[in-house]
């Protein structure tokens, strides 16, 4: 590398870190496995699954947490296919978990948390008081590009059939474990969208608060 190329690159590198929100310090973050034995059985979990709008501000344990986003979307077989369904065989679902670290892309492959924003936006994830306070807010971003074969206006409908099917899997397993969650409409998706500084053709779905009834 020539000196010119050694100073562009740390020039380049002073003006990443000068923008807010991005993450430079974090690393990728492994995920425990997610224990396959753990929960209740299925007809008690469809018993006690509701949706909540009360949470403590508790952390979740990294056990907890692995398993939340493994139930969303994990791998759960050797071919690569996840624990939800997905439009005709094409994965465009993105799972990013909104914490007070920061806000960190989920890889299903890895069962890992890859960084994405550092800084905390919780508040930003939806228009109720408990979002900014709750340890988690998943938020389900859809490839709409990757719909290459569908008109335009009908890629957000199937891409949220695709993120409703993982929130169900959330609210199973939180019903199960004793957690509470809700899944949110009531999402700027737009404004969103940019505060996490989103790839042209990605958008918004839907949220899901995650965490631990309050006291």
């Amino acid at each position: 590398m020539t000196r010119r190329e050694a100073n562009a690159t740390l020039l380049a590198g002073a003006a990443l870190a000068a923008m807010p929100g991005v993450a430079l310090a974090q690393t990728t973050r492994a995920l425990p496995a997610p224990r396959k034995d753990a929960g209740k059985p299925l007809m008690q979990s469809l018993q006690l699954r509701r949706s909540t709008r009360e949470f403590s501000p508790r952390a979740l344990p990294p056990q907890v947490l692995s398993e939340v986003l493994w139930a969303a979307y994990g791998v759960n077989r050797p071919s690569g296919d996840r624990t939800a369904p997905y439009w005709r065989h094409i994965m465009v679902v993105d799972v990013y978990a909104a914490m007070a670290d920061g806000v960190w892309l989920y890889d299903p492959k890895a069962h890992a948390l890859i960084p994405h924003l550092a800084g905390d936006i919780r508040a930003q994830t939806g228009q109720q008081d408990f979002v900014g306070a709750a340890p988690l807010n998943l938020v389900y971003v859809v490839h709409g590009e990757r719909m290459t074969d569908i008109a335009s206006e009908e890629r957000r409908l199937y891409g949220s059939v695709d993120a409703a099917f993982a929130g169900q899997n959330v609210y199973l397993y939180c019903a199960s474990e004793g957690l509470a969650t809700v899944f949110r409409g009531a999402v700027d998706t737009a404004k969103l969208g940019r505060a996490m500084r989103l790839e042209d053709g990605q958008f918004v779905t839907f949220a899901q608060t995650v965490g631990y009834p309050p006291a």
